[in-house]
Formats: structure tokens, C-alpha cells, sequence
């Protein structure tokens, strides 16, 4: 499972784990992705996405279509 989110483009980051000693070692820092399915009334269908918990909280505010709007102008198929 990729870990970038369709609606937001949330990736994963990097950074380095800091030991007591001051070694570093590499690490990665995931978004909170969620596999979500929603009803889409317009086309009569579920569609199924791979969501962070913050676009999650977006869909609740702006609601489906508008979400899926935002996905297809940013190029992703639904």
C-alpha cells in the first residue's frame, strides 16, 4: 500500500532517528492513510480511496463530490 494520500498529496517525509550518542539513522515519517469507500450519487457508484485522517476530515466539510472534484483536477483517477 503506497502511502500518499489522493486528496492532499501527503507523502511520507524523512528525517533521522538521534540516538543518546548523537548517531543517526535514517527514518520515515507515514501519513495516517486510511482506505475509505464513499457512495458517489452522481455517477451511482462507491468509490474507494486512500485518504489521510485530515483529508477525511475535508470530505466531511466539503462533502463527496467536491472532494472528488478536487482529485480529478489534480490528475488522479477515481
Amino acid at each position: 500500500m503506497s502511502a500518499h494520500c489522493q486528496l492532499t498529496g501527503a507523502r511520507p517525509g524523512f528525517g533521522n532517528n538521534i540516538s543518546h550518542s548523537h548517531r543517526r539513522t535514517s527514518r520515515r515519517f507515514d501519513p495516517n492513510i486510511q482506505r475509505k469507500r464513499y457512495w458517489l450519487p452522481s455517477e451511482g457508484r462507491n468509490v474507494r480511496l486512500m485518504l489521510s485522517a485530515k483529508a477525511i476530515r475535508t470530505i466531511d466539510d466539503v462533502g463527496i463530490e467536491a472532494a472528488v472534484a478536487r482529485i480529478r483536477a489534480r490528475g488522479v483517477k477515481v
